[in-house]
């Protein structure tokens, strides 16, 4: 690469998750500092790379066993909106192809809106089939938070065009004759219950923007229907909306 400008070097880089034998030797005696650097930061990057691929084998033991258990349709399940005050329950299946891999992923709580996303798009592109089901402030008021998002879960098991053959569900049992094994913090533990976090959020998050345009003033584009300081001062001004829940306190006294 020594005859390359550092300006083509460093367009080169910036698309290459490796280097030939030739090219690496070329950059390790290119005597240009600016190069250096750019070598120096490519290889953090391929470095922060390696363990993202590596957190992502680790996060697919679930899928891998049961892939040998004989399982083929694997769907990960998960919910977002327990918490708010506002707003609907929404929940995710997603069945990944076995042999995806999409470096990065976690639960969605640990990503910024910027890279859920990325990571929305990138599960959309990867995934055999998924699912979204959503669950009204209304009805979450109705039968309670539990059953609302255990409801918002099998609606988007039957959302999904493919059926799946066994379920990783994230701290929830599902009343439905497929075989489904509950984890404890299952979006941090498995990339398909992650997966589908992350769809569950990215889809309730938009869903907040649009009811942020038909009710303004609660902020609902900025707290998503949670409870924040500037959230309650507005319920307090305007009173409640009907995206608000009810039963949730402080609203049912």
């Amino acid at each position: 690469m020594h005859e390359l400008s550092i300006a083509q070097i460093r367009e080169k880089l910036e698309q290459a998750h490796s280097l030939s034998d030739g090219e690496r030797n070329n950059l390790d005696q290119d005597s240009r500092i600016g190069v250096r650097h750019l070598l120096e930061s490519w290889d953090k990057k391929q470095a922060r790379y390696q363990g993202m691929i590596r957190k992502f084998r680790e996060m697919n033991r679930f899928e891998d066993e049961w892939h040998l258990k004989g399982a083929r349709q694997l769907a990960g399940i998960d919910e977002a909106g327990r918490g708010p005050l506002a707003g609907p329950v929404v929940a995710a299946s997603v069945i990944l192809e076995p042999d995806s891999v999409i470096p990065g992923i976690n639960d969605s709580k640990q990503l910024s809106a910027v890279k859920r996303d990325y990571y929305f798009d990138r599960i959309n592109e990867s995934a055999v089939a998924f699912g979204i089901g959503v669950v009204s402030a209304a009805e979450i008021d109705a039968i309670n938070i539990y059953e609302a998002a255990k409801k918002a879960m099998m609606l988007a098991v039957a959302q999904m065009a493919v059926k799946p053959d066994h379920l990783l569900i994230d701290a929830m049992k599902l009343p439905i004759q497929i075989t489904q094994t509950s984890l404890i913090k299952g979006d941090a533990r498995s990339n398909s219950i992650a997966a589908a976090s992350i769809l569950a959020k990215v889809t309730r998050d938009r869903l907040m923007n649009k009811l942020d345009q038909i009710y303004p003033g609660y902020g609902f584009a900025d707290n998503k229907g949670y409870g924040t300081r500037t959230h309650l001062l507005a319920i307090r001004r305007l009173g409640p909306c009907p995206e608000h829940r009810m039963t949730f306190a402080p609203l049912k006294s």
